[in-house]
C-alpha cells in the first residue's frame, strides 16, 4: 500500500510583496520570520553595476564549471552535498575570487548584510557568517546558468540540504525555522528565466515520495502538476528573496547570448538570537 495522501502535494498558501527601489529590512526579517513567503525588489541596484559585476565574473580567474548536475558555471562554494570540512575549506579558497567579483565597487550584497546585522543588533540577534574551525562561509556565491528546456533549474526545495548537512554543520539548526534564500541579478536573459515560486512547502513524507529527502532536487512535473505557481519577472538590478522551504525553480531562458547571472546566499534562525549566513 502506498501513502496517497504523501503523494499529493499540499497547497501552502503564499504572501508574495513587490517594491520598487528600495530594500526594507523590515521586509526581509519578515521573510526570516515565515511573514512573507518571497520578497521581489526591482532597480534595487544599478544597471551599471550590474554589468560591471557580471563583467568581474566572466574575466574571474576563480570561475568553475559546475559539476552537480546542474550546467552552468560559478565563482564561491556550495555547501551543497558536502561536509563541513570540505565547504569550509572551499570557502577560505574561494574568498579571494568572491571579493573580486567586487572590485572597487559599492558590493550590494555585504551592504544588506550589514544593514540586517544593525538591525537584528538593535533587536538583540546576532547575524553572523556561518563558520567552523575549518573557516567561514563567503558572503555570496555567483552562478551562471546554461540550462535549455523547460527549467535552467529543475523545481527544488532548499531546507532538505540543509536538514541533512550534518551535525559538524552549525547551518543544519537552521532547517527547523525558515531557510532564506536570497538571490541578486547582475545578469537576465532577454527572456525566460524567471524564478518560478509553486504554492507548496514539502514535508519529509513528500521530499520521501519523490525520492529527494536529502536533496531536495528535483521534484517532478507530474507531482507539481496541480500546483499554484507564481513567476517573478526578472530583470538586471532585481533582487528576491524567498523562503527556500517552497518548491521554486528557474524557467528556461532564451539563447540571445545574454548571460543569466546571480549572486546567491542562505540565512535563517540557527537559534531564536542567531541568524546564520552562508552560501
Amino acid at each position: 500500500m502506498t501513502n496517497q495522501a504523501s503523494q499529493e502535494p499540499a497547497v501552502s498558501p503564499f504572501v508574495i510583496s513587490e517594491r520598487t527601489g528600495t530594500i526594507s529590512t523590515a521586509d526581509i526579517i519578515s521573510v526570516l520570520k515565515g511573514e512573507i513567503t518571497a520578497l521581489h525588489i526591482k532597480q534595487a541596484f544599478s544597471t551599471e553595476l550590474a554589468e560591471e559585476i557580471t563583467a568581474n565574473f566572466v574575466g574571474s580567474p576563480g570561475l568553475k564549471e559546475r559539476k552537480d548536475g546542474v550546467p552552468g558555471q560559478y565563482v564561491g562554494a556550495s555547501h551543497y552535498r558536502k561536509d563541513a570540512v570540505t565547504y569550509f575549506a572551499e570557502a577560505e579558497t574561494a574568498r579571494p575570487f568572491v571579493d573580486g567579483l567586487f572590485s572597487n565597487l559599492v558590493d550590494p550584497v555585504r551592504g544588506l548584510f550589514n544593514a540586517l546585522k544593525r538591525e537584528l543588533h538593535d533587536q538583540g540577534i546576532e547575524l553572523r557568517l556561518a563558520r567552523s574551525e575549518h573557516g567561514q562561509a563567503n558572503i555570496c556565491r555567483a552562478l551562471s546558468w546554461t540550462g535549455s528546456g523547460t527549467f535552467s533549474l529543475e523545481p527544488h526545495d532548499d531546507v532538505a540540504q540543509v536538514a541533512c548537512a550534518g551535525n559538524d554543520y552549525e547551518l543544519s539548526a537552521v532547517a527547523n525555522n525558515t531557510v532564506a534564500a536570497l538571490n541578486f541579478y547582475p545578469g537576465m536573459a532577454e527572456e525566460g528565466g524567471n524564478l518560478r515560486l509553486w504554492s507548496h512547502k514539502p514535508t519529509v513524507a513528500d521530499r520521501k515520495s519523490q525520492g529527494v529527502e536529502t536533496t531536495g532536487y528535483p521534484y517532478s512535473a507530474a507531482y507539481l502538476e496541480a500546483v499554484p505557481c507564481r513567476d517573478f519577472q526578472l530583470k538586471a538590478g532585481d533582487i528576491a528573496l524567498i523562503d527556500g522551504g517552497f518548491v521554486h525553480g528557474v524557467t528556461g531562458q532564451s539563447g540571445d547570448g545574454k548571460r543569466r547571472l546571480v549572486l546567491n546566499s542562505f540565512f535563517g534562525f540557527a537559534r531564536p538570537d542567531l541568524v546564520l549566513w552562508w552560501t
